[in-house]
Order: C-alpha cells, then sequence, then structure tokens
C-alpha cells in the first residue's frame, strides 16, 4: 500500500499476473476481476506468490536500502559525507517529516508484502510443499510486522499497552484499519512465528526462510521485549540444532566478499538476496556505502571506528581516506555492486551468540558467548563482570552488527538518549529519547484515505 487499502487490489492484480489459469478468448473471469481465492489455485501458483513476498523484502524502502541505513544512521554507527547524493539528509539531521519518502515507502512496502502473505496464509490449496510455502509466508509477514511496530511505535519496553500499527491478516478491499496495541502486534509475530517454526521443514538457502531462520528471529524479538529468558531459549535451539556454524577470522573478509546465496549454513542465517539481474541497481545498499559506485554518501562515525583493535579482522571492512575535503571511514562490508550484488544479511549465527550472552543470568555463560565471537575476530577476550560485563556485550555487539541496521533498535529497546559524535551536525547530536522523532509518524498517505488511523497519528507529529 501507498496506504493499507490502496494497495489490496494491486496485490490482486499481479497474484492474477502470475496465475496459472489456462487461458481462454473468452475468460469468465477477467484477470483484475479475481479474489485471492481464485488467483491462488494451486501449489504452484502460492511459490510464484511466495517469489513476489520475498522480492518485496528487496525493496530499496526495505532491506534493498533504507532499513539498513537508518538503523545505523539514526543510532550513531553511520553519517552523511558532506559530498553527496542528498539521500537520507533529513534522518542525518533529524528533521524528518509526515511526508518523507522513507517513512512512507516502509509503512507502504511491508503492508504490500504482508498482503502478498496473507493471500498465501489464507490460499485453500494442497501439495506436497504448501506447509513449507505458508511456513515461509509467515515468517516474512512476522518480519513485516515487527519492523513496522519498532519503527512507528514506542518500544515493547516503554508501554506494551501502548499503539501499535493496524493487523491486517485477511483480503477485504474496503479495510480502513485503526492502530492495534503494541502488545497485540508482538503476539500476532509471535503467533506467526511459532506457526512457521512447526510447518517448514526444509532448508534450502540462506535467500529463503527456514525452521531455524523463524526462529532466530524470535529470538531478536523476544530480546526487543527483553524478555530474556525466551530470547536465550530461542537462540540457543538455532545454535545448538540449526547446523549453522560460525564465520572464523581467517574467512572474515571472504564472508563479506561473497555474493552468492550459501547452502552451506556458515554464517548466515537468512538474507535478502540480489543478484544480477534482481537488484536495484543504483538504489542499491552497495552504492550507498561504495567509494567505487556512483554515490559512497554513507561513512563510518570516528567514534565505532576507533573502537576495533588494530588485530581485529572486521577492522578491514572500514578503509581511512579523503571524501568531501574531510578524513573519513569508508564502510566496505557491502562491496558488490556488479554481476551479482551484495546481499542484505537479516540474521546471522553470531548475533545468537550475541543474544545468549546478553540475555543469561549466568556471568560465566556470558562471557563463553560473547568470546565465542571475540575469539573469531582477532579481539581481546572480554573478562569483565557485573554492568562492564554488560557494557562490553552492547559494544560488540555494537560492533559486529554494524551497518546492519539493528543499532538504532538497540537504543530504543534500551529507551536510551542518543549522543553523537562530532561527525554529525551539532544540532542532531543530542537526540534524547524523549524527542518525538524517535518514532516515525503514521504517514500523510495513510492519514488522507483512511479516517480511523486519522486520529491515532503518534504524538508530536
Amino acid at each position: 500500500m501507498k496506504n493499507i487499502t490502496a494497495k489490496i487490489l494491486l496485490v490482486v492484480m499481479v497474484l492474477t499476473t502470475f496465475s496459472s489459469c489456462k487461458k481462454s478468448f473468452l475468460e469468465l473471469d477477467p484477470p483484475a476481476n479475481l479474489t485471492p481465492e481464485q488467483a491462488l489455485r494451486t501449489e504452484a501458483d502460492l511459490l510464484v506468490a511466495l517469489r513476489g513476498a520475498y522480492a518485496g523484502l528487496r525493496s530499496t524502502a526495505m532491506y534493498g536500502r533504507s532499513l539498513m541505513v537508518i538503523g545505523d544512521m539514526m543510532a550513531d554507527n553511520t553519517y552523511q559525507s558532506v559530498l553527496n547524493t542528498n539521500r537520507y539528509t533529513l534522518f542525518n539531521n533529524y528533521t524528518y517529516n509526515l511526508t518523507d519518502g522513507d517513512v512512507s515507502g516502509l509503512w507502504s512496502t511491508a503492508y504490500t508484502i504482508i498482503l502478498r502473505t496473507n493471500n498465501i496464509i489464507n490460499a485453500n490449496v494442497s501439495g506436497a510443499n504448501v506447509n513449507q510455502i505458508k511456513g515461509e509466508a509467515r515468517a516474512i509477514r512476522a518480519l513485516c510486522y515487527f519492523n513496522l511496530v519498532r519503527y512507528f511505535a514506542r518500544p515493547f519496553t516503554d508501554n506494551p499497552a501502548g499503539p501499535g500499527v493496524p493487523i491486517v491478516t485477511v483480503y477485504n478491499a474496503d479495510l480502513k484499519p485503526g492502530r492495534n496495541t503494541v502488545a497485540e502486534v508482538y503476539a500476532q509475530i509471535h503467533a506467526d512465528l511459532n506457526s512457521a517454526y512447526n510447518l517448514m521443514t526444509t532448508y534450502s538457502n540462506s535467500s529463503q526462510f527456514s525452521k531455524f531462520a523463524a526462529r532466530a528471529l524470535q529470538a531478536r524479538v523476544f530480546l526487543t521485549q527483553n524478555d530474556k529468558a525466551n530470547a536465550r531459549t530461542a537462540a540457543l535451539d538455532v545454535i545448538n540444532n540449526g547446523g549453522f556454524t560460525l564465520i572464523t577470522a581467517a574467512n572474515h573478509g571472504a564472508y563479506w566478499a561473497n555474493s552468492v546465496i550459501r547452502t552451506d549454513r556458515v554464517e548466515t542465517i537468512f538474507e535478502v538476496s540480489a543478484d544480477a539481474v534482481a537488484n536495484n541497481a543504483f538504489d542499491a545498499l552497495s552504492y550507498i556505502y561504495s567509494q567505487a559506485g556512483n554515490y559512497g554518501d554513507m561513512l563510518c562515525a570516528d567514534d565505532l571506528y576507533a573502537s576495533f583493535e588494530a588485530a581485529d579482522v572486521r577492522r578491514a571492512l572500514y578503509a581511512t581516506g579523503v571524501r568531501g575535503g574531510l578524513p573519513s571511514v569508508f564502510v566496505n562490508k557491502y562491496p558488490n555492486f556488479t554481476g551479482d550484488h551484495t546481499d542484505t544479511k537479516v540474521l546471522r549465527l553470531s548475533e545468537m551468540y550475541l543474544i545468549v550472552a546478553e540475555a543469561t543470568t549466568n556471568e560465566t555463560e556470558a562471557r563463553t558467548y560473547v568470546n565465542a565471537i571475540t575469539a573469531q575476530r582477532g579481539a581481546t577476550a572480554i573478562a569483565s563482570t557485573g554492568t562492564a560485563l554488560f557494557n562490553d556485550i552492547m559494544a560488540e555487539r555494537r560492533k559486529e552488527l554494524a551497518f546492519e541496521g539493528e543499532r538504532y533498535m538497540d537504543m530504543q529497546r534500551f529507551k536510551l538518549d542518543i549522543n553523537r559524535g562530532a561527525n554529525y551536525p551539532a544540532a542532531a547530536r543530542a537526540v534524547p529519547y524523549a524527542n518525538f522523532r524517535r518514532v516515525f509518524p503514521i504517514p500523510q498517505t495513510e492519514i488522507d484515505v483512511n479516517p480511523t488511523i486519522k486520529a491515532q497519528q503518534n504524538p508530536g507529529w
């Protein structure tokens, strides 16, 4: 949707375009008039629709670029060079508004994908692979709702009863939904992920959701809710039973240079694929970071770069140089923008280790799991206790997951004030948690067509 209702008919038309129904010169059901039930009649139809849902995740508004950039820029990891193409300027300055295209793009794209998954989930189709397909659709839907509720609502740790985002699980062209509570949205996310975990039995590759990818996402969801016991349990399930292995120090550079989806279960649990044909071209994530591409606008914050020890292999992903006449640190985590583009990592095994380290109540266990990461990065082992241990784990999480879109979400779940360094505009360095721009507005495009949600705008907007 550009709004929730406007896109429903479009989704139906897209589904019918790919329908496997036999053609005739005079069709009793013209394609534009088909309902989702008529369009999705076979397992093959479901598979085509599922591919459409995955393709939506690759949108520039989602994992194709914006989620990853904004998730680090609104915190303190990435900033806009003085030499820039004016992309994400308003987020660098914390001056974005109701009509911002990146805000409305996230809302619109996420609900479009949700509508696609709804049609798959609700389809009355039988077949050997239907459970797997529906399980993947449920995981994708959960991922979309998770992103929506984290950006358009105050954190679960703030007020579970507060306004979240509308939950839409059925096709209804006349729907004008209001906002469900934050708690209700998280309940829907867990219901989808539990179902996905039980339905899926097949691991295909890193570009498709699998049983343990759903569990990995659930570990992140539980951690966001500060449900540490369940976060630890879910993360350990992935670590112990998923069959994935950590990337080693020797292979770290090659891992990030790789542009091909994986079948070996090394590190990547789930990623959004961008190959030589299906990619975002100049709007791809690689272009916004790479100095060899067209843009290279986004740079690594100086204090983040300084936190890497000289022997830390992650430091090699960041090169120093000059841009716009100023000393700069370049991000080479997404190096490929010709042929097969660098895929966007959404869930990695290293994060599961960090979740266990943060979520456990046993300090020995916490050090064991966080140091499983430091040992594979050439970093000094963490030996601290108490509050210092927690801070060290958070610092390790910042370094490991840098430029993967999670830094701002960590600041949100802890309800922390953001204190950015001198790389950022002076007026946007101190961003308190109470600042109304710490939560996205319901886009003006939705407000204009949905009278129910018009009175439910976030405070300050």
